[in-house]
């Protein structure tokens, strides 16, 4: 249970950091669906934790979420 906490509050800090980066450029159609992406990446790991899904999923899912998260970091800092 512990690590399920862990997981939750780090993968929500990594996506809210994302979200501000990708806001940091404006509010444009890409950038809302930049910030659609991870909120919806984001949501779907917590609800994963949350329904106590098989843990294969949950860290399936929690690894997808975040290099979703690096990956419109690094989008948002270096290219636009």
């Amino acid at each position: 249970m512990g690590s399920a906490a862990m997981a939750v509050i780090g993968q929500s800090c990594l996506g809210g950091a994302a979200a501000m980066y990708v806001l940091s450029n404006g509010t444009s159609i890409p950038q809302m669906l930049q910030l659609a992406i991870i909120v919806l990446a984001c949501i779907f790991v917590n609800t994963s934790i949350l329904a106590q899904m098989k843990h294969k999923v949950v860290f399936n899912l929690l690894i997808l979420s975040s290099i979703l998260s690096v990956v419109f970091i690094l989008l948002n800092t270096l290219i636009l």
